[in-house]
């Protein structure tokens, strides 16, 4: 491919913070920030997918008439750092393939476009198929399009003979590919060992703001910031609390997010008797998010599989102790510092495996943690500055080296 002629950027997602979910896709718009040394200018396309269970002949309908009104529509404003965002809806109907929701993402940036291609030498997409496949339809013939793959629904993805064939398509074209943990490129690698050299790691960006005003004196409020769906581990959660509760009443548990198990946890509180010591909050922005955990004592993260882990790495950037599932991101993004930030506990179906890991916290706190230490080493792994180099590397290579097709490679965390 073209070496790049300018330093204008486009970034393709199918998540990004909205009016009506403030948190989603909040590791895109960090990414944005990050990186905004790197760019002259930048556009953000949010491809967010609408889906409804309707008939094929609805979906035919609703299509004709989105495609006549999405040509007069044109919602652009403006995200952190001034990049431009260009908001575009997309009706799917429920129960398609992830490659057909592709395909309706990547027609429908066309649509909006007016057949024009994205305006940028240097595309970033996020996601596989949503992003990848969308932004690399949707480019500029001379433009090099990179991937960061985050999901944890892609083996999902490519159980679906059609999805994983365009999935194939996506790594061969693109400039570079990335995992942002080995969660996530273990997977690529077993479905596509001929990529194998061609999938580097890029991790997400965390904000290391100001920390809390003064360090965390015990560990009685806790809190838990996330989807509220089992694989989040949220009823497990509810029930080692409750545990612990017997014990010390005055603990008390925050839920900061929205799911499927909202109204049940309600009630699984109410029959464990501590409804008056927790507490539900709905999804909140980033900075909210971050507020809460400086004014909580310990973040707990009971999930049953994470790619990254952002939440357990924004806690200590908070200056707030986390007690983390191992359930494959935390170990790499933690790896080295786990008894300096709290602890680790293992993936079960027991309830007592969390008490079990608070019990050991509390015995350790506060000689046997070191938050200061923890939060300075993660931010040389993932802070804005690191990160943004990171993209920087691979956006704009040196000249000798912008001609190259192989990829970038960026180490999740520090190589040993």
């Amino acid at each position: 491919m073209a070496a790049p002629n300018g330093r204008d950027v486009a970034v393709v997602t199918p998540w990004y913070p909205t009016r009506q979910v403030p948190f989603g896709g909040a590791f895109v718009q960090a990414m944005v920030e990050a990186t905004s040394s790197a760019w002259r200018r930048a556009t953000v396309f949010h491809v967010d997918r609408w889906s409804a269970g309707v008939s094929a002949p609805q979906d035919a309908e609703i299509m004709r008439s989105y495609s006549e009104l999405l040509t007069r529509f044109s919602d652009e404003s403006r995200t952190v750092t001034g990049a431009a965002l260009r908001y575009v809806p997309v009706p799917v109907r429920a129960g398609v393939s992830f490659a057909e929701a592709a395909r309706r993402q990547a027609e429908a940036l066309r649509t909006a476009l007016g057949g024009a291609p994205i305006d940028a030498p240097v595309v970033h997409a996020h996601v596989g198929l949503s992003g990848g496949w969308t932004a690399l339809e949707n480019a500029r013939p001379d433009a090099r399009v990179f991937v960061t793959e985050h999901a944890t629904f892609l083996p999902s993805v490519l159980a679906e003979p059609e999805s994983r064939t365009m999935y194939d398509e996506v790594l061969s074209r693109v400039s570079g590919f990335f995992a942002v943990g080995e969660a996530v490129r273990s997977v690529l690698v077993e479905a596509f060992p001929q990529h194998a050299e061609r999938i580097g790691f890029m991790p997400n960006a965390i904000s290391f703001g100001e920390p809390r005003e003064r360090p965390v004196s015990e560990l009685r409020r806790w809190l838990y910031v996330g989807s509220l769906s089992e694989r989040k581990g949220v009823a497990l959660l509810l029930d080692a609390f409750a545990r612990c509760w017997v014990e010390d009443p005055s603990l008390s548990l925050t839920f900061v997010g929205e799911g499927a198990l909202r109204a049940s946890l309600a009630t699984q509180a109410v029959q464990l008797g501590v409804a008056d010591s927790v507490t539900f909050v709905e999804s909140v922005t980033p900075d909210r998010a971050l507020q809460l955990m400086r004014e909580h004592d310990l973040l707990i993260h009971p999930s049953r599989l994470e790619t990254f882990g952002m939440t357990i790495v924004e806690a200590v950037a908070a200056g707030t102790p986390v007690l983390a599932t191992r359930c494959r991101g935390p170990e790499e993004t933690l790896a080295g510092i786990e008894d300096a930030v709290g602890g680790l506990i293992d993936v079960t179906d027991d309830p007592e495996t969390i008490v079990a890991g608070y019990r050991r916290l509390r015995g350790r706190f506060p000689q046997q943690i070191d938050l200061p230490y923890a939060r300075s080493i993660l931010k040389g792994r993932y802070g804005y500055e690191a990160v943004g180099r990171a993209h920087a590397r691979a956006w704009f290579p040196p000249v000798d080296d912008a001609s190259t097709t192989k990829p970038s490679f960026v180490a999740a965390r520090p190589l040993e």
